[in-house]
């Protein structure tokens, strides 16, 4: 983990931080010698993060969606730690299963973290970006390229926190502030590892073509989204060969349409594809806090 002398005791603060990628993701930047602010729902998890890292780091227990909330966090986390140089936008949950079948309360609260949460993020700590000339992150995901069935929330809602970045970025370029997108495939956190417990999303991976489907380290993909913090990069791919991918983003949709087409009705003869509710240990700690019920049987 090399030091970068132009992020050394700066402050970082990244949402989703008591697991997986944002997890990942604070032990890489705490190496380049960050201050660490992670939000989260999980206090005693996101204790653990933060006893773990060799640089000065506090958790705040907060719902990213909640606007008043993250408002106070973002000034509490102002007059402790002073204002904020990078903002990671990491924050996720996911569901699958078909959008006829789908609760609307759960299909609704994920488009309310992964795109409205990095709204209500991007907004609590604007002042503090444009005070040092910062650098806003949003994680989305290869959900933006092209839209898989049986996801449709996730898709949405990463589409979604994709074109938001992108007006962000024109929008605070002119004042200094940089804004990246990461497109993250499939990652190994406990999202993924309960996502391949449902018939619905392993036989959805399984039709991907094998480069596709691969499921990569969560620290391999935190120093690959790490490298980006560090250059300010108005793109992240991880894998990186992912950037390969983009010019043909337009050919994906009708791709995956004319696949479904073929395959799905052949799947469901023998797959369920009953709604799975929010996913991971995240997902479930987002639902006890969010109020949702319990998942399907």
């Amino acid at each position: 983990m090399r030091k970068n002398p132009r992020l050394h005791d700066r402050l970082a603060v990244v949402t989703g931080a008591a697991r997986g990628l944002g997890a990942g993701l604070a032990h890489e930047l705490a190496g380049r010698g960050m201050r660490l602010a992670l939000l989260g729902r999980e206090s005693e998890t996101l204790a653990t993060v933060a006893a773990s890292l060799p640089t000065e780091a506090h958790c705040f227990e907060v719902d990213v969606t909640d606007d008043a909330a993250m408002a106070r966090t973002a000034r509490e986390i102002t007059e402790r730690m002073g204002p904020a140089s990078v903002v990671v936008a990491n924050a996720g949950v996911a569901e699958g299963g078909p959008f006829a079948g789908s609760d609307p309360v759960t299909w609704r609260r994920v488009v309310e973290v992964n795109l409205v949460g990095s709204a209500v993020t991007a907004r609590s700590f604007l002042p503090g970006l444009l005070a040092t000339r910062g650098y806003f992150l949003q994680i989305a995901s290869t959900a933006a390229f092209g839209a898989a069935p049986m996801m449709s929330a996730y898709c949405a809602s990463k589409a979604g926190a994709e074109s938001f970045a992108q007006s962000l970025r024109a929008e605070l370029g002119p004042q200094g502030v940089a804004v990246g997108i990461a497109y993250l495939s499939w990652t190994g956190t406990d999202m993924i590892r309960d996502a391949d417990q449902y018939g619905v999303l392993r036989e959805l991976r399984r039709h991907m073509p094998a480069p596709a489907r691969k499921v990569f380290p969560v620290e391999t993909v935190a120093r690959w989204v790490a490298r980006g913090v560090d250059h300010r990069s108005p793109t992240v791919y991880a894998p990186p060969w992912l950037r390969a991918v983009q010019p043909v983003r337009p050919f994906l949709p009708p791709l995956v349409a004319l696949v479904s087409r073929r395959e799905l009705p052949r799947l469901a003869q023998h797959t369920d594809f009953s709604p799975t509710g929010l996913l991971g240990r995240g997902g479930d700690a987002d639902r006890r806090g969010a109020g949702i019920g319990g998942r399907p049987d």
